[in-house]
């Protein structure tokens, strides 16, 4: 197959949704696929695009075999509600010129949009309508929803007003929808009104590289650790997460000396939970640590901490999640009973309700005085990751329903006869302008089709892939 992805973020950002992304692209190419990649500049988790990345313009790589686009965008030191629109705004404007440049020269079979960004959604439908190929949204984060929640945007607010009909405009006509948990594709296939079953394509964690540890960790001796219990957070400092429950637990749990918080980690988030934890002795805060590395990092948890604020719990799967129940170590996590999260961490861990400090220090004591429990719920993690979340088996799946969608005639699509007249050669004057390098040379007509699309009584007419020379 030939493909392009569509994704704000991507490889080398070390967490959130950047590193499913780029591995999903260098996992399609090592089986034989054509891959191209739309993207971002790295930025992520710490709002600032890397150093390495700073040039002016457009960066074009190669990397794991797949061919990679990286845009410029406007990036917020403080990402507020209307900053981080026009965030995503500026990513969708300067995707469109590279789109049209690989869609003409390369021709995808397929079209990939990972939401977010769902602004660049569009763009992505655009391209795929532009040469024929048939079009998949990803769907890893219900942004509008998750900033509403999060008190991000106020729900009453024009932003939210805007945001929520550009969502409703930009989820519609897809071939085929993704997402990473039952719950969250329940709720893309209402809020897309999509008729067909939305694919569950969850992220992984490589339990390959990822495993329970009985050695001391190395970062113990490192940072001063030795013989203490240590609960940690590692991951993106924001607004969803919730975090500063980990503050208030650790307040709560301060005269316990064999117990110490980790929290290591960056983001928008970070400055004022430092500020909020500063009298606090058995709290230290760690940046993230390299990926080659992650490892040693989770090794180093008797408990791992998984907060997350009420709003968000089935708006958004935590992708640190995966690696948290590779290492086999047990979880504390805030959800509400019947959400995604707490059916994910149901018998591996203890669930606590969101904002209940005490209930959250309660569970943390719980576990680490009973080394009994920690190693049932740290195997029953373990067998978790083997059995929904292995690597290969996820990827190799998707690739099949990918393979499946590219070579079948969606439902409810008719061709129509082509008619004569709209059998027509490229016009001089476009094979001198400026707009030249975006048409294949060796084709001088198009065939147009007019396609019914079934699932909602429209018409559509789009390029077919049929072309006179």
């Amino acid at each position: 197959m030939r493909i392009l992805i569509f994704g704000i973020n991507y490889h080398p950002e070390p967490i959130g949704i950047g590193p499913y992304t780029g591995e999903m692209a260098g996992f399609l190419a090592a089986a034989g696929h054509s891959v191209s990649a739309i993207v971002a500049k790295p930025y992520y988790p710490n709002w600032i695009v890397s150093p390495e990345f700073k040039t002016a313009g457009y960066l074009r790589q190669t990397e794991n075999g797949v061919r990679i686009i990286r845009c410029p965008l406007y990036v917020p030191a403080q990402p507020t509600g209307f900053r981080r629109i026009l965030h995503h705004i500026s990513f969708a404007a300067t995707t469109l010129g590279p789109a049209l440049r690989e869609a003409f020269r390369h021709r995808p079979q397929l079209v990939i949009a990972v939401a977010p960004s769902l602004m660049a959604a569009p763009v992505a439908r655009f391209a795929a309508i532009l040469v024929g190929a048939k079009s998949w949204l990803h769907v890893q984060d219900f942004e509008v929803d998750a900033a509403v929640a999060t008190g991000l945007v106020s729900g009453l607010s024009w932003t939210n007003r805007f945001a929520q009909a550009f969502q409703s405009f930009a989820l519609g006509g897809f071939n085929r929808y993704s997402s990473i948990s039952q719950q969250m594709c329940k709720k893309l296939q209402a809020l897309s009104r999509c008729q067909m079953d939305v694919i569950e394509f969850r992220n992984w964690a490589d339990i390959s590289q990822i495993a329970p540890a009985s050695d001391v960790s190395p970062y113990a001796k490192e940072w001063g650790l030795e013989g203490r219990h240590v609960a940690l957070y590692s991951g993106n400092i924001a607004n969803k997460q919730g975090i500063n429950i980990i503050v208030d637990a650790a307040r709560l749990l301060r005269k316990r000396r064999d117990l110490a918080f980790v929290i290591c980690g960056n983001g928008p988030q970070l400055p004022a939970l430092i500020a909020s934890a500063k009298d606090l002795p058995n709290v230290y805060f760690k940046p993230l640590q390299p990926r080659g590395k992650l490892q040693d990092l989770l090794s180093l948890a008797t408990v791992h901490l998984l907060p997350q604020l009420e709003g968000a719990a089935d708006l958004v799967l935590p992708s640190k999640l995966t690696n948290m129940l590779a290492s086999g170590r047990p979880l504390v996590a805030t959800a509400l009973p019947g959400t995604g999260l707490a059916m994910e961490v149901s018998g591996c861990g203890i669930i606590t309700p969101p904002a209940n400090a005490q209930a959250f220090a309660d569970a943390i004591i719980t576990l680490v005085c009973s080394p009994q429990l920690q190693s049932e719920y740290g195997l029953a993690a373990r067998r978790r990751a083997e059995e929904r979340w292995c690597k290969r088996p996820i990827l190799a799946y998707v690739e099949q329903e990918m393979m499946k969608l590219v070579s079948e005639t969606p439902i409810g699509v008719q061709a129509l006869p082509l008619p004569p007249h709209l059998l027509f050669p490229t016009p001089p004057h476009l094979l001198s302008s400026p707009l030249s390098s975006f048409l294949p040379r060796s084709r001088t007509r198009m065939e147009w089709r007019v396609e019914r699309l079934g699932y909602n009584e429209r018409w559509q007419v789009t390029t077919g892939r049929a072309w006179g020379r």
